[in-house]
């Protein structure tokens, strides 16, 4: 019943999107304020408030997520008035979504559903990114995830995670949740890892994008509900790393435990590619 109603939910949202002169795909507010069940714009004009702080807090540009724009609209015997509307990308839908009242059915089903559908995008839109190799891929991720990892690490200071140590346990409660409660170790140990290999770099491609997920989320969760405290950081991240699981789980893949590893380490990929790149052409 869950599903069914999700399922309708989610081929609604797709519905009000409208798609500009050059293609660009958006959603109007007032379309979308009924849609998730509120009432009165000016409840609804909050929860956008609220989107556009964790766009900032996200260190995006807000003027590209949230356009301010009028509508008309009837107000009897043929008159019509302007009233405030917001023009809105894919990513802000997700933002109000995330910042929406969780009590509500229709907020609580989006949730995971705008995350993944966000990302999505931002895949499509690195064009490239589908005619890569499998070995691309993986150094392509990684070195996303390396950069979102930085961000995660000023992120969880901000919460009260600054020793190395405590920055150590936050990390394991990510894995432990994405992981269906195995930490570092346990991945070390079930990947046959030696004890100097870093796991990240013995991932393959959908492994290493699970594990971007996860950090993009809960970079994202710790700055928007301001998240203080050790314990609290490392909760959120275990939480974050539990929704992607069952994200996984819901879409029928295979949970990142049970992904091969791949013969071939990152490192091993680089060092080969520098040994076999041609020398750049001196200009006579």
């Amino acid at each position: 019943m869950d599903k069914n109603i999700t399922a309708q939910h989610h081929k609604t949202f797709e519905s009000i999107r409208h798609s500009d002169e050059d293609g660009n795909e958006f959603w109007n507010a007032r379309d979308l304020q009924p849609l998730l069940d509120y009432n009165s714009w000016d409840k609804f004009k909050r929860v956008i408030e609220k989107a556009m702080e964790a766009c900032r807090l996200a260190h995006r540009e807000i003027e590209n997520h949230f356009s301010q724009t009028g509508k008309m609209v009837e107000i009897g015997s043929g008159a019509k008035r302007e009233i405030e509307d917001f023009r809105l990308s894919r990513y802000a839908c997700y933002l109000i979504v995330q910042n929406g009242d969780p009590s509500k059915p229709v907020i609580a089903n989006g949730q995971t559903y705008f995350a993944i559908q966000t990302r999505r995008q931002e895949l499509r839109d690195e064009k490239s990114f589908s005619g890569l190799t499998e070995e691309e891929k993986r150094i392509a991720i990684r070195n996303e995830l390396a950069q979102h990892n930085k961000e995660l690490a000023a992120a969880a200071k901000d919460a009260g995670v600054e020793a190395p140590l405590d920055y150590a346990i936050f990390q394991d409660h990510g894995y432990k949740g994405l992981y269906g409660g195995r930490g570092a170790k346990d991945i070390h140990a079930l990947k046959g890892l030696k004890k100097s290999q870093k796991i990240l770099d013995h991932m393959g491609s959908t492994e290493l994008a699970a594990n971007l997920f996860r950090a993009t989320q809960t970079e994202e969760k710790l700055r928007r509900d301001q998240v203080r405290g050790k314990q609290n950081a490392n909760q959120t991240h275990f939480d974050v790393g539990k929704k992607v699981r069952q994200t996984i789980q819901e879409l029928g893949g295979v949970m990142p435990e049970n992904l091969p590893t791949p013969e071939t380490s990152i490192k091993q990929i680089e060092n080969h590619n520098k040994k076999h790149q041609k020398p750049a052409i001196k200009e006579e």
